[in-house]
């Protein structure tokens, strides 16, 4: 059965991070009042100033592996500058993506990601490992769907892999340019018949007022991908103490073999 964009698959969703109440059914785009949760940026911001050497003091360490930041919709490298100069300053060799604005033109943009990957990997000599918040986190997970052997793991933020901009603000805009969204979910979800095998950690938040946080949930048949809950705003997202601290210990998690052997998912309740 496929409703909304969203088809099941038989797993154990506790296994995979998926909070127990979450429905399918609940899937719809944003209301303009929840735009003003964002605001909480502001303070979180403020936050990551307080707080920054307390994270980069206790954060694991990398050891030079190669991390590639890519924006998301209508934003670029400008916009991810503090989590790169984070994770440069915790031991990665860190790059933005270097294409500039996203423009959201997906089908020429997976391509561009994926020569980027090719390019950073033989600089390194090694898989890189990928980050992307928003739109930029679905143009990664599709990079690593398409060339595993270039991608080590993936980190998504604030992501929707269901649906497109079907179940975000940004999906007036879609419609108003002439986009169909309905179209847009189909194609989606025909990507989704090649499973992703890959690592894949996906951030969400219940405080992100652009993106449905339901829409962030794989339940696609992707065993690889593990759910991190955390309490964000969709810009504190690359700019956070909550989400560096949690990004910092998603890319030194030891990889063996399966996404789940390296730790048990977390919420932000489960920290505290």
């Amino acid at each position: 059965m496929v409703e909304n964009g969203w088809a099941p698959m038989m797993t154990n969703f506790a296994a995979r991070g998926i909070p127990a109440d979450f429905d399918p059914a609940d899937l719809r785009s944003p209301a303009r009042w929840e735009l003003l949760r964002e605001g909480r940026v502001v303070f979180e911001r403020l936050g990551l100033m307080a707080s920054l050497t307390r994270i980069r003091k206790f954060a694991p360490r990398g050891s030079g592996q190669p991390v590639m930041v890519v924006p998301g919709f209508a934003t670029n490298d400008g916009w991810t500058v503090r989590l790169r100069s984070f994770l440069t300053s915790i031991g990665y060799e860190v790059r933005g993506w270097g294409l500039g604005r996203n423009h959201g033109r997906v089908p020429q943009l997976i391509p561009a990601v994926i020569e980027q990957c090719e390019r950073f990997g033989y600089d390194s000599g090694q898989p890189v490992r990928l980050i992307g918040w928003s739109l930029g986190g679905y143009l990664v997970r599709e990079a690593a769907r398409e060339r595993p052997e270039l991608v080590e793991r993936v980190i998504t933020l604030g992501t929707p892999i269901v649906g497109g901009p079907t179940y975000t603000a940004s999906a007036p805009m879609y419609v108003k340019k002439g986009y169909n969204l309905t179209e847009i979910a189909a194609t989606v979800l025909e990507r989704e018949r090649r499973p992703i095998t890959t690592p894949v950690f996906a951030v969400f938040s219940r405080s992100d007022g652009v993106v449905q946080w339901q829409s962030c949930i794989d339940t696609f048949d992707n065993p690889q991908v593990e759910h991190h809950e955390v309490d964000s705003t969709h810009l504190g997202m690359v700019g956070s103490p909550r989400i560096f601290e949690r990004v910092a210990e998603l890319l030194a998690r030891p990889m063996t073999g399966k996404v789940h052997d390296g730790g048990e998912p977390q919420s932000d309740s489960q920290e505290e």
